[in-house]
């Protein structure tokens, strides 16, 4: 049924496209983060391996349940009319037992190698996504983002409570951290696609508010985004080296807000997105570093 070939274009790598690379990534590079955070020392071989695959292979699972439910949405749009299934290189019945698969194995991972409080919240997180967030927000409301960013702010608290067994004060900070973040990061973007939103009915917040509300949008959660990330030093989570980092990194992302609202531009925002994107491994990297040079 799959070819084990590996080449660009080939079956193995169109299912491993399926799977969102580029967004699994982040996610697991924030709950790696959350791990490290977690623990004073080094984080145990064994839940940091089964830890790091388990959250990957859910993570994956979902964004593929994700690729089928918007299968007809991707085709209309630019950027994500080359995926796989809109394209026809994989079927939804192919999709939906390599979901079940690679989701099923991580789990499984999860529950026997990490803990189970880790396993029921990354299948909660997997819920949050491919479901409430894919099927139920996102058609429905253009605040899909903002309440749909909860399961995309899971990761490091998944990562906390591989380490620990428990989910912290410390975790939930790094949680809201990229809930605040969500908004502008995705917001951005859909402004310089809205006509793609638009024509797709996708009811995305510049598509049913207008530009100017989007970017004023942008601006004031960027503002709470920079109050947020103040949090893990005053809760002495971290030290000076975080916040010094916070606060340039805050700066660059405040300027790039405050000109997407005086004088907007496709460029810029596209700009922005990508920036937010540095921006937050910036943001966790910094968090990591400070941890190991205070002990």
């Amino acid at each position: 049924m799959f070819s084990l070939s590996w080449q660009h274009g080939s079956r193995a790598y169109q299912f491993y496209q399926l799977t969102k690379p580029r967004v699994v990534s982040l996610i697991v590079f924030t709950a790696v983060i959350g791990m490290f955070l977690a623990t004073p020392g080094m984080v145990p071989p064994v839940p940091l391996l089964a830890g790091t695959f388990g959250i990957a292979l859910v993570a994956g699972a979902a964004a593929a349940v994700n690729c089928l439910v918007e299968q007809k949405l991707d085709a209309v749009m630019t950027r994500t009319r080359a995926r796989p299934l809109p394209r026809g290189a994989i079927t939804p019945l192919q999709t939906l037992v390599f979901a079940g698969a690679i989701g099923g194995a991580g789990l499984a991972l999860l529950y026997r190698w990490v803990n189970p409080l880790t396993m029921w919240l990354t299948l909660a997180t997997f819920v949050g996504y491919a479901i409430v967030y894919t099927v139920v927000l996102k058609p429905m409301t253009p605040q899909n983002i903002v309440i749909g960013g909860a399961s995309g702010a899971m990761p490091p608290v998944l990562g906390w409570a591989a380490v620990t067994g428990e989910v912290s004060h410390e975790a939930l900070l790094l949680f809201l951290i990229i809930f605040a973040w969500t908004p502008p990061h995705f917001w951005a973007l859909a402004l310089y696609r809205k006509h793609e939103y638009a024509k797709a009915g996708v009811p995305m917040l510049p598509v049913t508010h207008g530009d100017r509300f989007t970017r004023l949008h942008v601006l004031l959660y960027t503002v709470i985004l920079t109050a947020v990330t103040f949090m893990p030093f005053a809760a002495r989570m971290s030290g000076a080296l975080y916040l010094t980092a916070a606060l340039a990194l805050d700066a660059v992302f405040l300027w790039y807000a405050v000109r997407i609202y005086v004088a907007y531009s496709d460029r810029l925002a596209h700009r922005t997105f990508r920036y937010s994107i540095l921006y937050l491994s910036a943001l966790f990297t910094a968090l990591l570093v400070d941890h190991y040079l205070r002990l």
